[in-house]
């Protein structure tokens, strides 16, 4: 497809990739292999969980089993966001389709939020409500589930940290928290009759665990909402702009993130003379590039203003 520019024909769009079908969208790593690992096994234990949870009575060990269950539909959700983010832009979607990642992240941040809710709530209602435990048949699956989640973390954290394996990452270390509360909790009402631990532990593990929630939704909601990347000041990057031989001033400068990591910039320069565009153009990509780490440029020359 041909692509055009809004910002006239001296504008210059400096991509940061090298597919020549689409130049400024190169960025097309495969999906995580550890995503889609991920989803099989936390998958098909939870249902394992669940089944003896429900027969050896352990509420704690079938609640973890649906958590898990839970997040295996919120990690099938982030590795299919991943496909999709390798679509190439197209006259529907110019920019792309990698902001699908900053989404998936944003909408397992608003279940795992509902997630919580539902487990604080259960919490409460058992400190009231003990329950006894067959652990010789519970504690053996809780080990495994602990296990199996630590694998599956691991996996995950060798993929990077952008905010769609962020989110995955998320729930992995929520199924990990309640196999340590089933194990703790089966130990303790089968060794000290003290069934209070599980609402107890699991209470604590959920404020923990509301904060890296709440901190995923926030920098999520930035990459959707193009708030300014973090560690970036527009001042600092028109004034950068601005020190450029042949540049008279700045204006209509935006920064905005593409996806999680990738910072995007679009500008108006007036120039002293327009001929110079070239050599100025390729001065303020190398110094964006090298002082910014922002390789996604849109640059639109203006003349001087007339006297």
């Amino acid at each position: 497809m041909k692509h055009s520019h809004p910002h006239g024909e001296h504008g210059a769009h400096l991509g940061h990739g090298v597919d020549d079908r689409h130049p400024g969208h190169g960025r097309r790593r495969a999906p995580a292999r550890g995503l889609g690992i991920a989803f099989a096994v936390v998958f098909s234990f939870s249902l394992v969980e669940i089944g003896v949870g429900i027969v050896s009575g352990s509420l704690a060990l079938a609640s973890d089993g649906l958590h898990m269950l839970t997040d295996a539909l919120a990690l099938a959700l982030a590795w299919g966001a991943q496909w999709i983010a390798r679509r190439p832009p197209d006259d529907r979607l110019t920019f792309g389709y990698e902001r699908a990642e900053s989404l998936a992240a944003f909408v397992n941040a608003i279940g795992y939020l509902a997630l919580l809710a539902w487990i604080v709530y259960e919490a409460v209602h058992r400190l009231g409500a003990p329950h006894a435990v067959d652990a010789a048949m519970a504690l053996p699956v809780a080990v495994a589930g602990l296990a199996v989640n630590a694998g599956v973390w691991w996996a995950l954290h060798r993929d990077g940290d952008d905010l769609n394996v962020r989110g995955a990452l998320l729930h992995v270390m929520g199924d990990f928290a309640g196999s340590l509360i089933a194990i703790a909790a089966i130990l303790m009402a089968s060794l000290l009759g003290w069934t209070q631990a599980d609402p107890l532990l699991t209470l604590v593990i959920s404020l923990l665990l509301f904060v890296s929630t709440v901190r995923l939704l926030r920098d999520s909601a930035r990459v959707l909402m193009n708030a300014t990347p973090p560690g970036l000041d527009p001042e600092a990057l028109a004034a950068a702009l601005a020190e450029l031989p042949g540049v008279e001033a700045v204006h209509d400068l935006h920064v905005w993130s593409m996806s999680s990591g990738q910072a995007a910039l679009a500008a108006h320069l007036r120039l002293t003379d327009l001929s110079a565009w070239s050599a100025i153009l390729a001065r303020a990509r190398l110094d964006l590039a090298d002082r910014f780490g922002i390789h996604h440029v849109t640059l639109q020359p203006e003349g001087p203003e007339p006297i």
